[in-house]
């Protein structure tokens, strides 16, 4: 969307960061790898109509916001994905792009394939019915270049990266807090953006498999450094903390106007714990592995307030349930939430033995694949290769950590 260059270090290069990369070639952008993790983007001020079907894989973020982009300009673009991307609702995105005018042919509750029509766009308040900073970010891309721009009435504080991105590439972007404690986010229109360098943090999400991994493992101790320490990404290694975890960030410092820093974890004795549901915005896609560090404490922990669990790449409540009480975990499974009790067995706190069925989530794979690390008996994942989707390398880095992963069809650890 912005003129010039924009050169970016530390990319994630999974396969979902690669699909929307390839979107932006669609849309008429210059995208060229440069070395591992290393890419540039030279910009054109906008969107071109793409000549294609916009095949964005199995990445949500990515599509929705690319929706949200596109509906700006004066185009019209077809966007499919994977299996599991078409099962996956985008009437939550759809709906304050249609009051902003754009309009789109899909097919039932918006799911993909989907041809949506943009330009013209009138401005819009919206209050988000649920915490979801896809919609958020797709409704401010949107007001980049909507008549009187766009605002956002946030009641639950979600993760602000587009506002911050927004703001590294010259944009306005006005924040307040109202007074009933919601935030309001303001982006006037007819903006333009211009390139920038761009350094990507450590993802949370992703290093919580390894420090969940060194916590539930008798005799290990792990450093993940550069994590990003957003305060609103931080919410699961509070609450690692506040169930006993040797949990340590150090060398904390401020690259790219976020912090950043290096997390320790050490093998630890864990505790159930009542996680606040207000947390939820701020940890969704770290519950899985939260769930399994419960599995290796003693007692209950209860996870409520997280419904939008269930529309995320798979039913992740019922798969993480599922997935557990395979294992030999005690779960209760709830419409918006979770219990795990855990018995903190020594040396192997849990069963293991299952194989887990994941439907392609790997979010899913890969918490049940550090389950199995402390497990008495082998865990085994289905589909391995959808790992890649948001971390790949996963299987060299926890193999070079002293996990045992044996990679056939499946993936056993």
């Amino acid at each position: 969307m912005a003129s010039g260059t924009t050169d970016i270090t530390g990319l994630l290069e999974g396969e979902d960061v690669k699909r929307t990369a390839q979107a932006m070639a669609a849309f008429g952008a210059r995208v060229e790898r440069l070395g591992p993790g290393a890419w540039r983007v030279e910009g054109q001020g906008g969107f071109a109509e793409p000549l294609d079907v916009v095949d964005c894989g199995n990445a949500g973020t990515g599509v929705r916001l690319i929706m949200g982009a596109a509906a700006g300009f004066d185009l019209s673009a077809t966007f499919t994905g994977d299996a599991s991307l078409r099962g996956r609702p985008m009437n939550r995105v759809l709906k304050p792009l249609g009051e902003m005018g754009a309009t789109w042919i899909a097919r039932s509750g918006g799911r993909l394939p989907l041809t949506l029509r943009g330009g013209g766009l009138k401005t819009i308040a919206y209050r988000l019915p649920e915490p979801s900073a896809q919609v958020k970010s797709a409704v401010l891309l949107a007001g980049l270049h909507a008549a009187g721009g766009a605002q956002v009435i946030e009641p639950e504080a979600t993760r602000d990266h587009t506002e911050r991105m927004l703001r590294a590439f010259g944009a306005k972007v006005e924040i307040e807090l109202m007074a009933d404690g919601a935030r309001l986010i303001t982006v006037p229109g007819a903006q333009t953006l211009s390139g920038a360098q761009v350094a990507v943090p450590g993802d949370p999400s992703s290093a919580a498999f390894p420090l969940v991994a060194a916590l539930i493992t008798p005799g290990s101790e792990v450093t993940v450094e550069g994590v990003l320490l957003n305060p609103l990404r931080t919410a699961l290694f509070l609450t690692l903390q506040e169930m006993g975890a040797d949990l340590v960030i150090s060398n904390v410092r401020d690259e790219g106007g976020d912090q950043v820093g290096d997390i320790t974890a050490r093998h630890s004795s864990l505790h159930g714990v009542v996680v606040p549901p207000e947390r939820a915005p701020a940890m969704i896609d770290e519950y899985p592995i939260l769930a399994v560090a419960a599995a290796c404490a003693s007692g209950p922990t209860i996870m409520r307030g997280i419904g939008e669990m269930r529309v995320k790449e798979s039913d992740r409540i019922a798969l993480t349930a599922a997935g557990l009480a395979a294992c030999g975990v005690s779960v209760e499974e709830e419409p918006e939430g979770l219990i795990v009790s855990g018995t903190a067995r020594a040396n192997h706190p849990v069963a293991g033995g299952a194989q887990v069925t994941t439907h392609g989530d790997h979010r899913i794979a890969m918490a049940h694949l550090v389950l199995g690390l402390a497990a008495e008996a082998p865990v085994t994942v289905d589909e391995p290769g959808m790992i890649a989707t948001s971390f790949p390398g996963f299987v060299e880095m926890m193999s070079g950590l002293g996990g045992q992963i044996t990679v056939a069809d499946r993936l056993t650890a």
